[in-house]
């Protein structure tokens, strides 16, 4: 296996605050991870620093063998695939769902005089129906529901090969059903051996996708547990990362936590 993300003893400081104290932490080329924690445990900070988005204050942080600092980012970024709740505000209302994936060869929101090769036509309709998006190629990206629009995101994530594919809560604020749907595309994602590594954040276990083999639980900017998902992710390691007793349940690689009621 080849590590694709390696933080070293990385801390991070902002305006005289600790977000990230002490983090090691890394991830090889077949692992599916998810980050769990609360709200201000720093997951945000920890991605955009994967993302090349950020320096750590102290530390060294390596992305697809790169060390932040020491290569040029915008070429190290062209290697990632990221999808945000930030990255949906870049994309233009008006934008064809079609051209929302395309423009990704380019680097680009919104689609204006480039010229792409018919490669780049052809894996753009080869992602749009791999993420049931086929129907929806010449509807607006502002019409789309919240499901439809995480979907055509992760698309455009997708469409230059990523060699890291990182996704900051792509289920957040769904209903649902569009939240179970997105689950079972990406849990057929994660299992493709051709898939990039993957790391995924979100605030609840019910939003881990089955097949995701990796958890790393954060509080308050340090690592509170990492490692095998069934091994790690236990009811004393979400106790100890939400500071509150939990009842957790698993049932074919879904999880359910219920707050252990007190006497």
């Amino acid at each position: 296996m080849v590590t694709v993300l390696r933080l070293t003893d990385v801390s991070y400081v902002r305006n005289g605050r600790p977000i990230l104290d002490g983090i090691d932490w890394s991830v090889d080329d077949a692992e599916r991870w998810v980050i769990l924690g609360p709200n201000g445990a720093g997951k945000t900070t920890l991605m955009k620093l994967a993302t090349a988005g950020e320096y750590p204050t102290r530390g060294s942080v390596d992305v697809l063998g790169e060390r932040l600092g020491r290569v040029d980012v915008f070429e190290l970024r062209n290697r990632i695939g990221f999808v945000s709740s930030t990255a949906a505000r870049r994309i233009p209302a008006s934008e064809l769902v079609r051209d929302v994936v395309l423009t990704a060869a380019y680097s680009v929101e919104g689609r204006w005089n480039e010229e792409y090769d018919s490669i780049d036509v052809r894996q753009a309709e080869r992602i749009l129906a791999e993420w049931d998006l086929g129907a929806y190629a010449d509807r607006a990206f502002g019409t789309l529901s919240d499901g439809e629009r995480k979907r055509a995101l992760i698309a455009r994530a997708v469409m230059t090969d990523p060699e890291l594919l990182l996704l900051d809560e792509p289920s957040a604020n769904l209903d649902l059903g569009a939240r179970e749907r997105l689950l079972q595309m990406l849990s057929g994602f994660a299992a493709s051996p051709s898939s990039p590594a993957m790391v995924m954040v979100t605030h609840h276990v019910e939003e881990i996708p089955p097949g995701f083999t990796h958890v790393l639980l954060m509080r308050e900017g340090r690592i509170e547990a990492a490692g095998p998902i069934a091994e790690t992710l236990t009811a004393a390691a979400l106790e100890s990362t939400f500071g509150m007793p939990f009842d957790l349940s698993e049932a074919d690689g879904r999880y359910a936590a219920v707050a252990r009621p007190t006497a």
